[in-house]
């Protein structure tokens, strides 16, 4: 067993030391909802990046590249200045909704390059530019573009010609679970020398300034280049830092003169370190050298094609002979090194060894380029994880509002809510919060590197300080009662599967906590989102923002509602995956059992709603299109389908789990109940007939299609006119690029066309397109539901993949095609090139650049370039899963490489194939 493997068997609970210190800092704080104290719940303006300097954060901390403690007392990141700036660089800068043309937008070039999951290693890279940086610019030539303009990016603006730019460098390694190495090293990579200051800085959280706990922890010189950190509850840290840098000194606290107009009670704000560096302000900092802010100021002639490095040690102890658990695997290691133990090159030198111990083994037989992209998608989601503070009751208390007045305030019914957890965030500029649905991916995702974190992951918002009286799962930030697929019971089934696959345990323990809450969940979704009782569900905008006609969250234009056909498909999922836990919960327990029959039960109510005899015009399925649709049910006159072709049709075809029957005799008192109920309602037995006749092997199979339906939607999705890109599964059909689909009513015209880009719509700030890009997750989930089809119907079943080519492939084939089509998108084609940076010809082809893999939110329809969040390495890090072989389209499925071949190796279980 490598090392990293033997931390994370030791640190099995989300507190264990090795997970102490961590890239827990946020890149951004500024413009969050939690920041917001204004009147009129405007936060990107409340509290813009101008402010970020100079005032001190209520909630959490940011910063570049940083770290903290598991509870963000202690902050480190590195501050940098170029001697050309307005501002000193200490958080990445990027546009509010309202100043980009696609919504907010990071305008920085950061890369998270590596990580392991302890974090014992990690390795950021930083651009910087040599020219001042062009905040104004950005700012004023996006707001001038109009929706169907590109956006005007750092590149575009000129900094980075004639490689004028820093490559800044930090590596963090752990000698001990709190003992951290710090490297920076600047690489110039102009041709002529270049001045850089670079500032570590070290301070402590503001948490006295607002009222009840006035504790106050405090930061001194203790010594030559060492700063000492005493706080009551993490005890003494030490920052040692290698030469003479001159140690600055200040305090945490809101600069009241530059926000507010109002005096300061000391001069030692914030921003203090801007104005001493930046603006030669000597009294800025402290000359008593304390305070809760402090910085070593490194000043760093770097020759052109040259590079720099400054070491600085984080420590609780004397990081020269550390006495823990771990000094004896250091003395072993050391032995042949040229470096003495504990010192920083032996410390950087063993991590980044083991890091590529642990990866070269997971990476198995995958090619270099695979190798290289799965590592840095699982590096980048390991470091999207962020200390997340949110006490919602203070909050709204702080707002003068209380639980029993009723308020139209943002997140007014949430006052049970306490978050103080490390989350997987979406991403860590653009999406710096938890998203409820984002949480199980990317639960789903990390599990290919570390099973306890997946666990805890799924297991967070199911907790008593997040879920709602109600059952209510919070959906994301900014507004906590929206309502995100329910797709956590999947997630869980999944670990357990993997879990179970990769060790031989089971973990029925974390499947029951599960199992319970979500129970509650089922129960709300249940009560609250099937407004007649019939199975057929509503739900709004489920995740999927702009997809349809109408904004799904706002009341519709018409009045009446919206029966829709992915949240009921989400709702026949949900059900399916309980089920299934239900089944390997109840060898041993008959309680289980009944729970069992209870969702197979929900599962053929859903079915047969969605397949129910009457009005054709009542019904999802469309016949003659042989695609499922949205029902638009107004007050007054005929229901109606909105005929837009989108994912939200493709998603019954998600809902299909496969069953391996259990042996004779087993489980005979579960099969009886279903088949009594089965008996009671023939109507809805006779559109299951799959799930009373074996396939392949003996398998059952519940999906909401049959036969017929599947080959009609297959074709519909295979079509590379309509849904199958060269890079995935669009999420709009392509023929509404010359057909789009239009909704009057009212004076008032809705259009739905393709849009491969970026999105030409105001809804959900304009930032977000469902109408045409490729979407990993929901890619993920095709391809799970080809896999489990392929294990019912067998190798007899097959498709034309591409619709009209006359290639004839097996469902299995199908999902390896997909999945084939997916991950190219960041790998090296023929040509040399990554279609994910699509026309940026520096990506492509600049030795510092080409081998930057980013991993955006969504990625154009036609040329696979990457739109959106350009950090999204949360969910679309289900492309290392991919790549790795675990696979999230099913749950004990492996795919092992041999040579040129792929074989899929199945595990029969009761948790399905």
């Amino acid at each position: 067993m490598d090392a990293e493997r033997a931390r994370l068997r030791e640190s099995a609970a989300p507190d264990a030391p090795w997970r102490r210190w961590g890239p827990y800092l946020s890149e951004r704080q500024w413009g969050t909802v939690r920041e917001d104290y204004s009147d009129n719940g405007d936060a990107w303006n409340y509290f813009p990046h101008d402010h970020a300097r100079s005032r001190a954060y209520r909630w959490g901390e940011d910063g570049l590249g940083g770290i903290s403690d598991d509870r963000q007392r202690l902050c480190l990141s590195v501050a940098l200045w170029n001697e050309r700036d307005p501002i000193l660089k200490e958080r990445p800068f990027g546009l509010t909704n309202g100043e980009g043309n696609h919504g907010e937008d990071v305008k920085e070039f950061y890369f998270y390059l590596d990580s392991t999951p302890t974090h014992s290693y990690m390795r950021y890279l930083y651009k910087y530019p040599q020219a001042a940086y062009p905040y104004e610019k950005l700012v004023r030539t996006n707001r001038e573009r109009d929706k169907l303009s590109f956006e005007y990016e750092l590149l575009d603006t000129g900094v980075f010609d004639d490689d004028r730019y820093f490559d800044v460098f930090i590596e963090y390694a752990k000698a001990a679970p709190d003992d951290l190495v710090v490297r920076v090293t600047v690489a110039n990579r102009a041709p002529s020398e270049a001045v850089l200051h670079v500032l570590p800085t070290l301070w402590f959280r503001n948490t006295w300034s607002w009222g009840g706990d006035a504790y106050k922890p405090a930061l001194y010189e203790d010594g030559p280049g060492v700063i000492r950190a005493e706080h009551r509850d993490l005890g003494t840290y030490r920052l040692r830092c290698d030469g003479e840098p001159d140690l600055l000194f200040t305090e945490n606290e809101t600069n009241h003169q530059r926000i507010f107009g109002s005096p300061n009670a000391s001069p030692y704000v914030k921003d203090a370190f801007d104005r001493y560096v930046v603006h030669g302000d000597e009294n800025a900092v402290n000359p008593g050298r304390t305070g809760t802010k402090a910085a070593a100021h490194y000043l760093l002639a770097v020759p052109g094609g040259g590079q720099a490095t400054i070491d600085v040690r984080l420590s609780s102890s004397d990081p020269r002979g550390t006495a823990d658990r771990d000094t004896a695997h250091r003395e072993t290691a050391h032995r042949g090194s040229s470096h003495p133990p504990g010192t920083a090159d032996q410390v950087l030198g063993e991590r980044r060894a083991e890091a590529d111990a642990f990866y070269a083994e997971l990476s198995g037989d995958l090619g270099a380029d695979e190798a290289l992209v799965m590592r840095q998608a699982m590096s980048g989601l390991l470091w999207s994880k962020q200390y997340y503070l949110f006490d919602v009751e203070t909050w709204l208390a702080e707002h003068h509002l209380d639980p029993w007045t009723p308020s139209d305030r943002r997140d007014h019914g949430w006052f049970g809510m306490m978050a103080a957890d490390v989350i997987l965030m979406p991403d860590t500029w653009e999406y710096p919060w938890f998203a409820a649905w984002d949480l199980a991916f990317h639960a789903v995702a990390v599990a290919a590197v570390d099973l306890d974190l997946a666990k805890h992951q799924v297991e967070l918002l199911l907790g008593e300080r997040y879920l709602h009286p109600n059952g209510q799962i919070p959906a994301y930030e900014w507004n906590f009662g929206d309502v995100n697929p329910p797709v956590h019971a999947w997630a869980a089934h999944y670990i357990h599967g993997e879990e179970l696959r990769r060790t031989g345990r089971s973990d029925r323990g974390f499947l029951e906590r599960v199992f319970q809450k979500l129970l509650l969940n089922f129960t709300w979704w249940v009560n609250r989102k099937d407004a007649d009782g019939n199975n057929v569900f509503e739900g709004g905008f489920l995740g999927l923002d702009n997809i349809g006609v109408f904004d799904r969250s706002a009341p519709l234009p018409t009045g009446g509602r919206l029966d829709q056909a992915d949240g009921t498909a989400w709702m026949a999922f949900y059900a399916q995956s309980m089920m299934q836990i239900a089944m390997v919960l109840s060898d041993g327990d008959p309680f289980y059992e009944d729970m069992a029959v209870r969702f197979a039960e929900h599962f053929l109510w859903i079915c047969g709603a969605v397949d129910r005899v009457g009005d054709v015009k009542e019904e999802m399925w469309d016949e003659e299109d042989g695609f499922f649709y949205d029902v638009l049910r107004p007050p007054y006159g005929d229901a109606m389908r909105l005929r837009v072709r989108s994912l939200v049709g493709l998603l019954p075809l998600c809902a299909s789990t496969v069953f391996v029957p259990r042996p004779e005799g087993e489980r005979r008192d579960l099969l009886l109940k279903i088949r009594q109920f089965a008996e009671r309602h023939p109507e809805l037995a006779a559109r299951m007939s799959a799930a009373r006749t074996p396939g392949a092997g003996g398998r059952l199979l519940l999906s909401l299609l049959d036969e017929h339906k599947l080959r009609r939607v297959l074709a519909r999705l295979l079509d590379e006119r309509e849904f199958l890109g060269p890079y995935g599964v669009r999420s709009l059909s392509r023929h509404h690029a010359e057909h789009p689909y239009e909704f009057r009513v009212n004076g008032r015209t809705f259009r739905v066309a393709y849009l491969p880009a970026e999105s030409d719509s105001g809804v959900f700030g304009g930032n977000s397109n469902w109408r045409g890009p490729v979407w990993v997750p929901v890619n993920a989930l095709v391809i799970r539901a080809l896999r489990n089809l392929h294990a019912y119907y067998g190798d007899g079943f097959t498709v034309e993949c591409p619709t009209g080519s006359g290639r004839r492939m097996t469902l299995l084939e199908v999902g390896e095609e997909l999945s084939r089509r997916l991950t190219a998108i960041f790998l090296r084609g023929p040509d040399g090139r990554r279609p994910v940076y699509g026309g940026q010809e520096v990506f492509q082809s600049d030795p510092h650049w080409r081998d930057l893999v980013l991993f955006h939110e969504y990625f154009h329809g036609d040329n696979g370039a990457g739109i959106g969040a350009s950090h999204q390495t949360g969910w679309t890090a289900l492309v290392g899963a991919l790549l790795l072989g675990h696979d999230p389209a099913v749950a004990g499925a492996v795919r092992r490489r041999t040579g040129r071949r792929t074989e899929t190796v199945r595990f029969d279980g009761i948790f399905g194939v």
